[in-house]
């Protein structure tokens, strides 16, 4: 690692070291304590992804693919992390809690139960469903951000490597939303469904318009007795209005079906790969705790 970081020009070391920096102040800050409030939730996902975010943002700029806007607009980079990052622990409740991890935040939880661990047992559900939209509804918040970002982006290669994530996103939410199942086994998209997203998101209309189908998939699923109904509702109606053709749409290089379809394989590679990272990053975080 050490031998690639100094091949590579200035511009670059100075973003990876400045934010490899801070995520490790960051994680270090949460060996110390658990993410309590809804504040402290959007810090911790910001140390371990939003960071991501930003840094590949700025490296999109400095190598002159991508706008100086794209590296300079850190809230909207952030966003893009934070909303995978909360995805990821949001459908992971009973994996986490298997394994002594809790990452839910305890300002949400409590309010439904006197541990986190109780959301599991069967005489609980409905209030650990509850929860669940809550957070999925705190989630959604970041969408517009996701869309505005995705709309300045110039490079068909970046496009797809930050788009394809974000979908499989919106997919994994839609499919955890109301669902009792995250809290008695393993939620995820079907592969097809997966590929088709792949293939799907090379371009900001499109994007749109998954955004829009899958949002509207949570809406009809929304229960009329769900305390975060409202606010459920009102979020969608943001990821709607965000959402409507005749938004910014980016120009786009024209590459080849076959440059296309690496291009998704390295961002599918990417999603896999940060999806590790994170869960290895959570389980040290753990193993600091202990």
């Amino acid at each position: 690692i050490s031998m690639e970081f100094r091949k590579l020009s200035k511009v670059y070391q100075d973003v990876i070291s400045d934010i490899c920096h801070k995520m490790g102040v960051g994680m270090a800050e949460f060996l110390e304590k658990k993410v309590d409030s809804q504040h402290e939730w959007d810090k911790y996902c910001h140390y371990v992804a939003g960071l991501v975010g930003i840094g590949l943002s700025r490296l999109f700029s400095a190598s002159e693919l991508e706008d100086s806007i794209v590296g300079q607009d850190t809230d909207l980079a952030n966003s893009m992390g934070l909303f995978l990052q909360k995805t990821n622990i949001i459908r992971d409740y009973l994996e986490d809690q298997m394994e002594g991890r809790e990452f839910w935040p305890r300002e949400v939880w409590s309010r439904y139960a006197k541990k986190l661990s109780d959301l599991a047992k069967p005489e609980n559900i409905d209030a650990a469903v509850q929860c669940l939209n809550e957070l999925i509804t705190n989630a959604l918040h970041h969408v517009p951000d996701v869309l505005t970002y995705l709309s300045r982006l110039k490079n068909q290669s970046v496009f797809n490597f930050c788009a394809i994530p974000q979908v499989m996103a919106i997919a994994t939410l839609a499919a955890c939303y109301n669902n009792q199942q995250v809290f008695k086994g393993v939620v995820k998209i079907r592969k097809g469904q997966a590929v088709t997203l792949m293939m799907d998101a090379t371009n900001i209309q499109a994007v749109k318009a998954i955004m829009y189908q899958y949002v509207e998939e949570i809406y009809q699923k929304i229960p009329s007795t769900d305390p975060s109904c409202h606010k459920t509702q009102q979020a969608i109606a943001a990821i709607r209005a965000a959402s409507l053709p005749g938004g910014p749409m980016a120009s786009r290089h024209h590459y080849s079906p076959i440059y296309l379809s690496c291009a998704m394989l390295l961002a599918a590679l990417s999603w896999q790969y940060l999806s590790t990272l994170s869960k290895a990053t959570e389980e040290y975080v753990q193993a600091g705790d202990n």
